[in-house]
């Protein structure tokens, strides 16, 4: 078989066997996509351990977290071809994995979050842009759980979200007045503009359809670019912001854990640390001279 055959099959298995999200797949087959175009002429089948750690050595401006993506993706591929009895072996079993470095993520102060959710509403897009950027920092939802809400996941008469996180899981979050006032003011008087094509997602392009992901990295940049806030802001950052202030404001862990949809304690409590850095910082700012 050659490699496309290969790779439509595993994408096959992905789909139909494993039910992973579209978003999952595209990952997994996008890693073993660049080793084929390192690797050109040679079967994916016919890879050594050695081949796909020179391969890896290549990507060593790319961050840990990706690098140990690609060699979870290659580890996946080659078992999936293990159990269909092709190959005998996984040459990734091996693999060096890079080490994490212990970065904290980027978060904003509440003075930030403030100004960059001060959004003067004339136009539809602009009451689109405030909903968005007032319900991810509420809620803390993932950027592709956003861009697949449906208007059936939004309570506002009880003021909830309904979203279907990772592995399928689905979590109830509760929204603060500002997320709730923002999405009534667009669903109730401004979506109706957008909704060209009739369609059930809450967040809607110009065309009528859902916004992507790409567009939401998009109003977040050229919100901050007017208010001044020259650091790099991703939705990330306001799922970061929205659980450091839960913490620093006495939320418990595990109700944040809940919130975020964590599966793993140990995953949210990088909060604690970040809670800690801004405690200091407060400290060093503040404190009386000896």
């Amino acid at each position: 078989m050659n490699n496309e055959v290969l790779i439509n099959k595993y994408s096959d298995y992905l789909t139909y066997e494993r039910g992973f999200s579209h978003n999952t797949i595209f990952a997994y087959l996008n890693d073993i996509k660049k080793l084929v175009e390192h690797y050109p002429k040679l079967n994916l089948l016919k890879l050594t351990t050695e081949d796909l750690q020179k391969y890896l050595r290549t990507l060593n401006s790319l961050s840990a977290n990706t690098i140990n993506h690609k060699i979870s993706s290659f580890n996946n591929f080659y078992n999936y071809f293990i159990k269909m009895e092709n190959i005998g072996y996984n040459p990734a079993t091996n693999l060096n994995r890079a080490k994490k470095t212990s970065k904290l993520p980027n978060i904003l102060t509440i003075e930030e979050i403030a100004e960059l959710l001060n959004i003067k509403i004339t136009t539809p897009f602009e009451a689109r842009n405030k909903a968005i950027l007032e319900l991810l920092y509420s809620s803390g939802l993932r950027i592709t759980e956003l861009t697949s809400l449906r208007l059936t996941n939004i309570d506002l008469e009880d003021c909830l979200v309904r979203v279907m996180g990772k592995g399928s899981k689905e979590r109830v979050i509760p929204l603060g007045d500002y997320a709730i006032n923002a999405l009534k003011n667009y669903l109730e008087n401004y979506r109706q503009f957008l909704n060209i094509k009739n369609s059930h997602y809450v967040f809607l392009n110009n065309r009528g359809t859902a916004i992507s992901r790409q567009f939401i990295f998009k109003i977040i940049k050229e919100e901050c670019t007017k208010k001044g806030i020259k650091r790099n802001v991703s939705p990330h950052t306001l799922r970061h912001s929205f659980a450091t202030h839960l913490l620093k404001n006495g939320a418990d862990l595990r109700i944040i854990q809940e919130l975020l949809g964590h599966e793993n304690l140990v995953t949210t409590q990088i909060y604690t640390h970040l809670s800690n850095e801004a405690l200091r910082k407060d400290y060093n700012n503040h404190a009386p001279r000896d």
